[in-house]
């Protein structure tokens, strides 16, 4: 068994109990209960205070749950008649000056949240406007959040959240667009999107328990869903909604640690394969036609040749993409190709951890990537083009090059930073 901080192993894990929903500001406070360095959070709320020109605070105090004890996260904030769109977030939060990861962090947030309101409402993302998670404290929520996280490791590359099924509720809410069933349905396609296992939630069932913040939250940080993993508790905490219910505690709970016997490697997306049969195409537009589908945001696409019931030659063109970008990929194929209509049916992929690294073959660079399991690279594959390169100036055969380069990368440690499930690589 490898050890705990190695490439494809986890050093540091958490378990976030969302049975009796989320939001925000709950999510914000249980991540301060668990030890998140509040200074911390008080600072980015302050910068992006100053950034939008309104006044917005965070105070963390202790209340009562349904007779458990649990951290409220109240966000003060203004009268505000902005309405922003996801460009004006993105620009809120890099004027906030975030750390790296938690500012890549939030801009994932708003970014599920844009394309799941640009679902909901058949318009493109860029003429999404934000009302109710565009305001002040849920702007406070999520980078309040992505601090927390970010002090307490969640965010590395070598951490790996589980999410708990997600109860929502029921009943009918009144928003910006008016009174909307519960669960709402931009929290119903951001969970969905993201293969989370959802129930009603206990109590009477007439309450929204999840709110698209907080869904947001989830989408973006579980790497899995499901019971609490196997690990040694360092720390935990509650966070409070504003409601206290008679019929249950109104809290969501963070659990943190290191795991126990090594967590898996292997990270899980839930993606859509976009698919289409094809007999009436000039064969010679198949390569610029896969090139505008990687464009348009395809994680990988390929042709595979079929035969038609017909006796006539045709093909299959196949797309993976993340559900963000399924709308772009799906008009980008109906336009570059014959066909008039498309299959899309949702996956899973369990991909490897990998990295990116450089080494010199006869003194000229190739960059290899890596594939980690159980600490060590599987998969070593440098790109061609640099080997290519490298053995026609050295001239000596393609193969040699190959070979020296598996070997020196192989030999190179890995660096945790660098890791990613990499949803945009051609080698899934």
């Amino acid at each position: 068994m490898s050890t705990a901080g190695q490439p494809g192993q986890v050093s540091t894990a958490a378990w976030i109990d969302a049975s009796a929903g989320a939001a925000g500001d709950m999510l914000l406070a249980a991540l301060v209960d668990a030890g998140a360095d509040q200074a911390a959070v008080t600072s980015a709320v302050g910068r992006l205070s100053a950034a939008t020109g309104e006044q917005l605070t965070v105070h963390v105090t202790s209340v009562r749950r349904h007779g458990l004890r649990a951290a409220r996260a109240a966000i003060q904030a203004g009268p505000s008649q902005v309405h922003r769109g996801l460009a004006e977030v993105l620009d809120l939060i890099s004027a906030a000056s975030l750390p790296g990861a938690a500012a890549e962090f939030s801009v994932r947030v708003f970014s599920l949240l844009a394309a799941a309101e640009a679902q909901v409402h058949g318009v493109p993302a860029e003429r999404v406007t934000f009302h109710e998670v565009g305001a002040l404290d849920s702007l406070a929520d999520v980078i309040g959040s992505a601090v927390a996280l970010d002090s307490l490791g969640l965010l590395a590359a070598d951490a790996a959240v589980t999410v708990s099924s997600v109860g929502l509720g029921g009943g009918s809410v009144v928003a910006a667009h008016g009174p909307l069933p519960v669960p709402v349905p931009a929290v119903v396609r951001l969970l969905s999107d993201a293969g989370a296992p959802v129930s009603a939630g206990p109590g009477p069932g007439e309450a929204e328990l999840c709110t698209p913040t907080g869904a947001a939250l989830l989408a973006a940080l579980a790497a899995e869903w499901g019971p609490l993993p196997p690990m040694i508790v360092r720390s935990a905490g509650s966070g409070a909604g504003s409601r206290d219910p008679a019929s249950h505690a109104n809290i969501v709970r963070v659990l943190v640690g290191v795991p126990v016997g090594g967590a898996p490697a292997l990270a899980s997306s839930a993606l859509r394969l976009v698919e289409s049969t094809v007999d009436d195409l000039d064969p010679r537009l198949w390569p610029d036609a896969l090139d505008a589908l990687q464009t348009a945001g395809a994680i990988d696409c390929w042709l595979t040749p079929v035969l038609m019931r017909t006796g006539r030659p045709g093909h299959v063109v196949t797309a993976l993409t993340q559900a963000d970008t399924l709308d772009s990929v799906v008009h980008t194929l109906l336009r570059v190709t014959t066909t008039l209509g498309v299959r899309v049916t949702g996956v899973n992929r369990l991909a490897l951890p990998r990295d990116q690294v450089e080494v010199q073959v006869g003194g000229q660079p190739v960059h290899v990537k890596r594939g980690w399991l159980d600490g060590a690279p599987v998969t070593v594959q440098p790109e061609f083009a640099d080997v290519r390169a490298a053995a026609s100036r050295l001239g000596i055969p393609i193969a040699d090059v190959l070979d020296a380069a598996r070997q020196a990368a192989r030999e190179l440690p890995g660096d945790l930073r660098s890791l990613s499930i990499g949803l945009l690589s051609n080698y899934d």
